[in-house]
């Protein structure tokens, strides 16, 4: 279906539901961008095993010694 056909049945309705086919497509867009947003979420898990952290992380550091 093109925007020309589209365009033409929508001239062919009358005020109110004019402002309803437009209520419907903000909704659609909105319908369109939350599905758009979902793709770029990441799974719980998906990092496992790429971040490591180092053998001594929980070790004081020797900057902060004469403040323990």
């Amino acid at each position: 279906m093109t925007s020309l056909t589209l365009y033409a049945k929508l001239e062919t309705l009358p005020p109110d539901l004019k402002s309803e086919a437009n209520d419907f497509i903000d909704f659609l867009m909105e319908k369109a961008k939350k599905k758009d947003h979902k793709a770029g979420v990441a799974k719980f898990g998906s990092l496992k095993g790429k971040i490591t952290l180092s053998d001594d992380f929980d070790a004081p550091l020797e900057d902060f010694k004469e403040y323990m």
